[in-house]
């Protein structure tokens, strides 16, 4: 049994390292603070040391170090103590399926990459394409947001005209979102195959990315002009998983096709 209660060991620096993105994309590795999301990694086999405060218990059956107290301040970003983390290697999910894939452009707040990649995975998506600009997936706020979702659906980093060029040899109807020249969301139809766009949370998708898409859409408001693109997402998501074509004279949406 393996006890560490000095901060300054080799293994806790490298561990508590693991906070900052760049040691992150060093190591492949990144750090989990809540019981169930350490469940959820240890059912896809992706825990390499779970970090147990002395006098409790291991939750999971792995590579186990036992922390003092002070030593497991110093992992972790929660607050008030935790009895347990877990270092987990990198999740390695490749997108198979490109039904029905989201794809983010320079969505910065964690917290908003994090509650879309749970809302993908909640409707059954098949994977999240983030471009350049967005936020770390393993940052501790992306991941909490997440729910353990990260660990199920496939989240690639691309740029746009990769993006473009790999989704459109997979016939996918690229959906832009913008206030900009946009159809009203329910005079939209779902595609067989799509990708819906989202953009940063205060300029919205860039204008290339916009023009490289088939169509423009929107949501329909009363009184603010936008939503946080988290609440956007999970409306557009919702409709788009739902709603059944309809293709009519008046169908709005095949205009710009």
């Amino acid at each position: 049994m393996e006890v560490i209660r000095s901060i300054e060991n080799k293994k806790i620096k490298q561990f508590s390292s693991l906070k900052q993105s760049k040691y992150r994309n060093k190591y492949k590795k990144f750090i989990i603070e809540e019981k169930h999301l350490i469940y959820e990694a240890y059912n896809k086999n992706l825990i390499d040391t779970l970090i147990v405060l002395e006098g409790k218990e291991p939750i999971v059956d792995v590579n186990t170090i036992f922390v003092s107290e002070n030593v497991m301040r110093k992992l972790q970003t929660n607050t008030s103590l935790n009895d347990y983390l877990a270092i987990c290697n990198n999740v390695d999910l490749k997108i198979i399926n490109y039904k029905r894939i989201v794809v983010l452009e320079n969505v910065q707040i964690p917290g908003n990459v994090g509650t879309i990649i749970r809302t993908a995975y909640s409707f059954g998506y098949d994977g999240v394409i983030l471009l350049d600009g967005c936020c770390d997936i393993y940052n501790p706020k992306t991941i909490q947001a997440s729910q353990g979702a990260i660990f199920h659906i496939p989240v690639v980093y691309s740029n746009l005209d990769e993006a473009v060029s790999i989704l459109r040899k997979n016939d996918c109807k690229l959906i832009a979102t913008s206030l900009k020249n946009a159809s009203n969301l329910a005079k939209t139809c779902m595609f067989d195959k799509y990708a819906v766009l989202f953009g940063n949370e205060g300029n919205g998708l860039s204008e290339r990315a916009i023009e490289s898409s088939d169509i423009s859409v929107k949501i329909e408001m009363d009184n603010f002009e936008s939503l946080n693109v988290a609440s956007a997402a999970a409306i557009c998501l919702y409709y788009f998983r739902n709603y059944k074509n309809w293709l009519t004279e008046d169908f709005e949406g095949l205009s710009k096709i």
